[in-house]
């Protein structure tokens, strides 16, 4: 069955690659059907993968091999809710360390472009907490790093 509301990412030709990467990262995370081009198309042949379904922690996707001249921004990004310094490395990790690159303030990139957020639910509860005080060290604290660091974030929250 079609869901009624899916993702669609746009890849250059290798949405397959990066589905199967995504796939063995994240948790609830699969690659589905792979749909080939009935025929020639503008970036591809006849039989050369066009689409892609997929999923990303139970969020459905469908990697389009739309051709070059489309790229990512960081308008769009998964968040992706941790819950300990361990599994934040990995995630973090797998990514940058798959040619992807950092960024500030647990954001990174993968190889395709595609925004990221390793963000570990000790980050958020800090930052939104009704103890203003403690959610203004926590955001300063966040600010001056990349991957975040969660034994400064929970010292952040104490004080």
């Amino acid at each position: 069955m079609i869901p009624k509301n899916t993702l669609c990412l746009w890849y250059d030709h290798d949405a397959l690659e990066a589905a199967e990467f995504y796939a063995r990262t994240f948790p609830d995370s699969a690659v589905g059907t792979v749909h080939r081009a009935p025929s020639d198309y503008p970036s591809g042949k006849e039989g050369d993968v066009l689409t892609v379904e997929f999923t990303v922690m139970g969020i459905p996707c469908i990697g389009l091999n739309g051709g070059p001249g489309v790229e990512h921004t960081i308008a769009f990004s998964f968040q992706v809710a941790t819950d300990d310094q361990a599994e934040t490395d990995r995630l973090w990790n797998a990514i940058v360390d798959n040619d992807g690159q950092e960024s500030e303030c647990g954001w990174c990139k993968d190889k395709w472009g595609l925004s990221w957020q390793i963000t570990p639910r000790v980050l958020t509860e800090g930052y939104t907490s009704p103890d203003r005080a403690e959610a203004k060290r926590v955001f300063e604290t966040m600010m001056q790093m990349r991957k975040i660091d969660v034994a400064a974030i929970e010292a952040a929250r104490r004080g």
